[in-house]
């Protein structure tokens, strides 16, 4: 199987909206000015991991504020993965009712917004802030990629490497700043959270150009086919499309089970909250590595289940590390987990392109498998604080997270077979 062309590992939200003459000429309008497109575009990816990446590190003054139990700290991060569900099923809809350009400013805004809500002295304001950034999260994940494909055809691979370069990016200094920035607020964990609401409207700012220069598109798309309902159904109905979407599930668990307690785990044995601050942010940027050269061999082979068995055991190991040698091991096991990761998320979502037979049916298995996906993702943070705090151990929860290794694997060995949706 030869590899497909860059521009199909893009889902674009709109496959099935064709652009009337007055909008095809406000789209060339602002792609007359690419630089400003590229700077919106850098900005908002980077806004995409950072708010909660940044909360990771200060999990343990969150908790003593407030008063938190493990389960209910959790809670942080389990409700913005929670809405990443709830919004992937909107985002579409949203982008072709409003524009792309004027739903991805709201975005941000409302990213900045939530950022500050949480930090406000209430633990209602901490779930509720939560919650906003979930869901901007959610509009920003599903509508940047077919923005790219829908405006750089002839250049998808280098700007999906700049859309994906910036996202880590923010991730990483995101993680390995909060503790520093909580030291240089006067040991204020909540200005140091706050402190990323800046970025989200410096990247407001800057998409607010390209919202006024596409401002004559919204409205004038039609439909190039009458909605295919059915269409949808099918997907919905398909074992095939269920393993692909599992699999995204799966290891999205895994993900956001470390994103929210990887630092805690070390610090829990004795590190120190900086160290483990770092240690969590080289985990973030390693990450880029596996989301970067996986999907490319994914392209190239008929069947992925080699490429299945590699990040799944990859992701095995780094967990099984985190249980006998959390700290001594602890840079190996942030290395060997995030080129898995990497890969896995990388692997996901060309999966979902390379078991789709065009386009419409990519972007409803897109939906699918980031609705069902974060849904289920949402569950493993807060099992994951919840056994921890009934056992008083890391030893369980990582145990749990080896089988869901084990189940990803095996799901994603139905899901890499040669077939379409």
């Amino acid at each position: 199987m030869s590899r497909p062309d860059s521009d199909r590992l893009l889902l674009d939200a709109e496959a099935d909206v064709r652009l009337s003459p007055q909008g095809a000429a406000a789209r060339g309008a602002l792609l007359a000015r690419p630089v400003v497109l590229l700077i919106g575009i850098v900005l908002a990816s980077v806004n995409m991991r950072a708010a909660l990446a940044s909360a990771s590190p200060l999990v343990s003054e969150i908790r003593e504020t407030f008063g938190l139990s493990s389960t209910a700290t959790s809670l942080v991060t389990s409700v913005p993965v929670l809405f990443l569900g709830v919004g992937a099923m909107v985002a579409p809809w949203l982008g072709r009712r409003f524009g792309t350009e004027v739903v991805l400013l709201c975005a941000l805004l409302l990213l900045g917004a939530g950022i500050v809500v949480r930090v406000l002295p209430a633990v209602p304001a901490l779930y509720g802030g939560s919650l906003l950034i979930g869901l901007a999260i959610a509009l920003l994940n599903v509508l940047m990629p077919g923005l790219i494909k829908r405006d750089f055809p002839g250049r998808a691979a280098s700007m999906t490497s700049v859309y994906t370069g910036a996202m880590i990016a923010g991730a990483t200094v995101a993680a390995a700043a909060s503790v520093p920035l909580e030291k240089a607020f006067g040991d204020s964990w909540e200005a140091s959270l706050a402190f990323w609401s800046l970025l989200a409207v410096v990247a407001a700012l800057a998409w607010l150009p390209q919202v006024l220069i596409a401002r004559g598109r919204t409205g004038h798309e039609v439909r190039a086919a009458s909605p295919r309902g059915g269409e949808s159904r099918r997907v919905w109905r398909s074992a095939l499309a269920w393993q692909v979407t599992l699999f995204m599930g799966l290891q999205s668990l895994w993900s956001y089970v470390l994103i929210a307690w990887m630092p805690t785990i070390f610090t829990d044995h004795g590190m120190s909250r900086s160290t483990a601050g770092v240690v969590f942010a080289f985990n973030n940027l390693v990450q880029v590595a596996g989301a970067f050269v996986v999907p490319l061999l994914a392209g190239r082979m008929r069947s992925q289940r080699p490429l299945i068995v590699l990040v799944t055991t990859m992701v095995a190991a780094g967990y099984a590390g985190l249980m006998a040698a959390p700290v001594s091991g602890a840079w190996l096991w942030s290395a060997v987990l995030g080129v898995g990761q990497g890969g896995a998320v990388g692997l996901a979502l060309t999966l979902i392109v390379l078991r789709s037979g065009d386009a419409v049916t990519a972007a409803r298995l897109s939906g699918m498998a980031q609705t069902v996906g974060y849904l289920l993702a949402a569950a493993g943070p807060l099992a994951a604080g919840a056994v921890y705090e009934a056992t008083g151990s890391w030893t369980v929860p990582i145990a749990l997270m080896l089988g869901v290794c084990a189940a990803a694997l095996v799901v994603g060995l139905f899901a890499a077979r040669d077939r379409k949706v």
